[in-house]
């Protein structure tokens, strides 16, 4: 179970919903300590004073904000969180808007919530209540002394809260150089974009997480396990690449590459298919012989 991180109510109109809020997510991602290599010990990370260079103690650590250059206001945990107390325990909805509207550039970091204090039914009511009309609450949220923009969506058994960018932090499409919405304008016949759409069509799949997995983890904890086991805890080795060079990303002609791959496309997909149980069954060993077959190439 992970860490609670709050506990307060979701608050729309009259009705509060009681909730307790957690991370939705957990890392994966392969991690590396700094070491000192005539050691092995930890490199740490200190707190330094940039004037002195001298390290600075937690205790001797305080907020600032610099209202000019090199002038500062100083808060204490305690001043922040009374700024506005009822909004660090509180999902505040704003509105509900149809989920569609919402774009995936806007889309932060997700929690769950869950029911606290006997407020299974009302939690129940409002994640059903989304569910059916198709909306999510736009929510305002106190998150580590930080006001958030928030969603707030149902997801299964569960209501959702996933944290916002504000307006101003997505970038405006103007400050790029994409090509025309117009498809003619743009250079494109409607023969490419029939193929196109036909190539789109033949991958199309449901969406399952679980089909993917992270390689280089894999990979990365075969080779950390396999010098486990010959005793080289300590030993840095260079690993050559191998294999042949990826082709270049240069497109030289579009419609030849749309026919390549309608012709190959749909072939890959249902060989990916009929293979799919055979790689579940032998994704133990998947990673172990990727590092095998790399130290027979070196």
């Amino acid at each position: 179970m992970p860490h609670m991180i709050w506990k307060g109510a979701i608050s729309f109109g009259l009705v509060h919903v009681p909730v307790q809020l957690y991370p939705a997510t957990q890392s994966e991602k392969v991690g590396f300590n700094l070491l000192d290599k005539r050691s092995m010990d930890p490199i740490g990370y200190k707190q330094i004073n940039k004037s002195t260079g001298k390290e600075v103690t937690r205790e001797n650590i305080v907020r600032g904000f610099e209202y000019e250059k090199g002038k500062y206001v100083v808060m204490s945990d305690a001043e922040i969180r009374a700024a506005n107390p009822e909004s660090t325990q509180t999902v505040d909805i704003l509105a509900f808007v149809d989920a569609p509207e919402i774009s995936f550039l806007s889309l932060d970091t997700p929690y769950y919530l869950a029911p606290d204090r006997k407020g299974e039914k009302v939690y129940a009511l409002l994640r059903d209540a989304l569910k059916d009309t198709g909306k999510v609450g736009i929510a305002s949220v106190v998150l580590h002394n930080k006001q958030h923009l928030a969603a707030l969506i149902p997801v299964g058994p569960a209501l959702a809260l996933n944290t916002l960018r504000w307006g101003d932090e997505v970038r405006d499409f103007s400050e790029f150089k994409f090509p025309d919405e117009d498809t003619k304008k743009a250079g494109v016949t409607p023969k490419e974009l029939g193929m196109a759409k036909r190539l789109i069509e033949d991958m199309s799949d449901t969406w399952d997480p679980a089909k993917y997995h992270d390689t280089f983890r894999d990979d990365i904890m075969a080779l950390v396990e396999k010098k486990v086991k010959d005793g080289k805890v300590a030993e840095v080795t260079k690993i050559e690449e191998g294999g042949e060079r990826k082709p270049s990303a240069e497109i030289l002609d579009l419609s030849e590459l749309l026919k390549r791959s309608l012709k190959t496309g749909g072939t890959a997909k249902r060989a990916g298919k009929a293979a799919q149980s055979k790689e579940e069954d032998e994704a133990p060993a998947r990673p172990a012989r990727k590092a095998a077959a790399r130290r027979k190439r070196a």
